[in-house]
């Protein structure tokens, strides 16, 4: 009989996939009854979009992560605050001054770590043969195996600009950089909202009257943008500097085909809602894993404190 065993003490850290995602949602919802987990709706393949919701306060605030599929460190950002957030209020603690057992007196938070869940699991897994849009996905990676650059859903259109803010203006912009179907990223969909990930986002939104600020991760550049249009929400900008002030992040305005067709300009322009866009970290995407702790560090305390700014 051999005595060899195999080494499980120290397993290599794994990038945070849709399943990674439920394993750990899970766990938190046994650990403690205020954590509600639900699901805001599908994606195209069929996976469970979770949206954790903390609280029973008349103000709503919204928290969304992972819009890209490079982008999954964002849901890490996002659990890890969850956890903490959890923590702090079974221990009765409270952080930068806030008890969150009197936070959520007053407010609601959903949070959606993981809006892209087929975008991701194709970035960190690939494509095979058992995916029922195998061929037509291939075709739109340039007939490569590697994905390790999607940034799209399972069908090669990019979320963040399936929204119907400046959508005909980008419809422009793509022809004239010679996009004119899916793709690893940048192509915004036949219509705005008609991919079922931003559609359910689109229709929660709605049917929240009382959200009050939207803040969505996104990666990299150590930026934040809260929209390009001169029809601001009221306090939207006195809250984006505050933000700014807490990360060390700048204030920008979003130029090109970055400013047209994401979730912050529509919240911003069709809804009236004080939205805000956060590019964690810096380098290039995908950002390694050993970057998640140092960004939400530097995030934390934005992350604790952009409820009670509302």
């Amino acid at each position: 009989m051999s005595n060899s065993r195999k080494n499980t003490a120290n397993p290599k850290p794994t990038p945070f996939d849709h399943q990674t995602l439920m394993d750990a949602l899970n766990h938190m919802s046994m650990q403690s009854s205020d954590v509600g987990i639900g699901y805001l709706g599908e994606s195209i393949l069929g996976k469970g979009i979770p949206m954790i919701t903390l609280g029973h306060g008349k103000k709503e605030l919204l928290y969304v992560g992972a819009h890209h599929g490079m982008e999954w460190i964002t849901s890490l950002l996002l659990v890890r605050f969850l956890r903490e957030l959890q923590e702090t209020l079974s221990h009765g603690r409270s952080i930068y001054g806030i008890l969150p057992e009197q936070l959520f007196q007053s407010y609601t938070l959903y949070v959606i770590p993981m809006l892209n869940p087929d975008g991701v699991d194709y970035q960190i897994h690939g494509v095979d043969q058992s995916n029922p849009l195998y061929e037509r996905v291939l075709q739109m990676n340039g007939k490569s195996s590697d994905f390790s650059h999607w940034q799209a859903n399972a069908r090669g259109v990019d979320l963040n600009h399936n929204y119907d803010a400046g959508f005909a203006e980008y419809k422009k912009m793509e022809a004239e950089n010679g996009i004119f179907g899916g793709a690893p990223t940048r192509y915004s969909g036949e219509a705005p909202e008609s991919e079922p990930e931003v559609s359910a986002l689109c229709n929660f939104i709605r049917f929240h009257e009382n959200l009050c600020g939207v803040l969505t991760l996104h990666t990299q550049g150590e930026e934040i943008f809260y929209g390009c249009s001169e029809r601001l929400p009221a306090h939207a900008y006195s809250v984006a500097k505050k933000l700014s002030m807490l990360s060390g992040y700048e204030l920008s305005q979003a130029v090109g085909m970055a400013s047209c067709g994401g979730l912050t300009d529509w919240c911003a322009q069709t809804m009236g809602i004080p939205s805000f866009t956060v590019e964690c970290g810096r380098g290039k995407n995908p950002l390694p894993l050993s970057d998640a702790f140092p960004i939400y560090v530097r995030l934390r305390k934005l992350l604790f404190l952009f409820p009670t700014m509302f």
